[in-house]
């Protein structure tokens, strides 16, 4: 069987922990790097984003052409829905959705999945399945969703084949709370043709610039079971809380899958990219 194509990247970009500090080895991106160029300079290294601002609401036109221009040909995005729909999933939420959906699909090629991050306070009960179920079938056949969810009770059978009737993928995820063995158990379960998988992690780091809790041992438990999934494509995103420097955990999965890496210094030894 054709083995899965598996793009790997961060949650986010724009985090000033990863600018390299005067008189400091390379962090991620170029000692001065502004704000306005961190996508581009990201781009450079991964080949995927997952972005973590449209939680907060759905991005202008202009933001989303933005970041189609900065970013190259290969590049994909995945968006996490905005959380004004998700707290809701009733009929107010019918139009935000189509708009978000609308927004999202600017992105044409480019765009990867959509995230929909049910919090752990969406607790598996008979009413919230309902309104799950009803919800599910909104969603339009022309982007791709994955569902991750807070609450571990949702892990069952019943959740997944709700999810599978409208080709939405369960949200694998790394986290410490969530049982691993469960996690696996659910991803051979999945017929969605695509996989999508978060490492996470206690958010109790001081800084983002370096690894400060390696899990050299996670990763390879991890790298034997994502090798192991039958979909076309697979999409891992690492959180700066897994290990404290998501690029470079990033890079560590890379490396166990035999992917190609580019270390940040290549980059800098560029010079300004403007």
């Amino acid at each position: 069987m054709k083995r899965s194509k598996i793009a790997v990247g961060c949650q986010s970009w724009t985090y000033d922990d990863w600018i390299t500090k005067p008189g400091d080895q390379t962090c991620f991106y170029p000692r001065g790097t502004r704000s306005g160029e961190m996508l581009a300079l990201y781009a450079k290294i991964f080949e995927t984003i997952e972005v973590d601002s449209t939680i907060y609401g759905i991005p202008t036109s202009s933001t989303i052409q933005n970041w189609y221009a900065q970013t190259p040909g290969n590049f994909t995005f995945s968006l996490k829905m905005p959380n004004e729909i998700v707290s809701f999933l009733d009929k107010t939420s019918v139009r935000s959705l189509g708009e978000f959906c609308d927004r999202a699909l600017e992105l044409k090629e480019k765009l990867a999945v959509v995230l929909i991050h049910f919090r752990r306070q969406f607790g598996a009960s008979k009413e919230n399945a309902a309104s799950l179920r009803e919800f599910l079938t909104l969603l339009p056949r022309t982007i791709r969703f994955a569902a991750e969810f807070g609450d571990r009770s949702w892990l069952v059978d019943w959740t997944v084949e709700e999810l599978e009737k409208n080709r939405v993928a369960l949200c694998l995820v790394e986290d410490g709370v969530n049982s691993r063995e469960l996690m696996f158990d659910m991803m051979k379960k999945s017929t969605v043709d695509f996989s999508y998988i978060r490492f996470k992690g206690e958010r109790d780091l001081p800084k983002s610039d370096r690894i400060y809790r390696a899990r050299d041992a996670n990763l390879e438990i991890w790298k034997e079971e994502i090798e192991k999934i039958k979909t076309k494509e697979i999409f891992v995103y690492f959180s700066n809380f897994y290990e404290g420097h998501s690029p470079a955990s990033a890079n560590k999965l890379k490396r166990l899958l035999r992917q190609k890496t580019i270390d940040p210094s290549e980059i800098e030894k560029q010079g300004s990219l403007f």
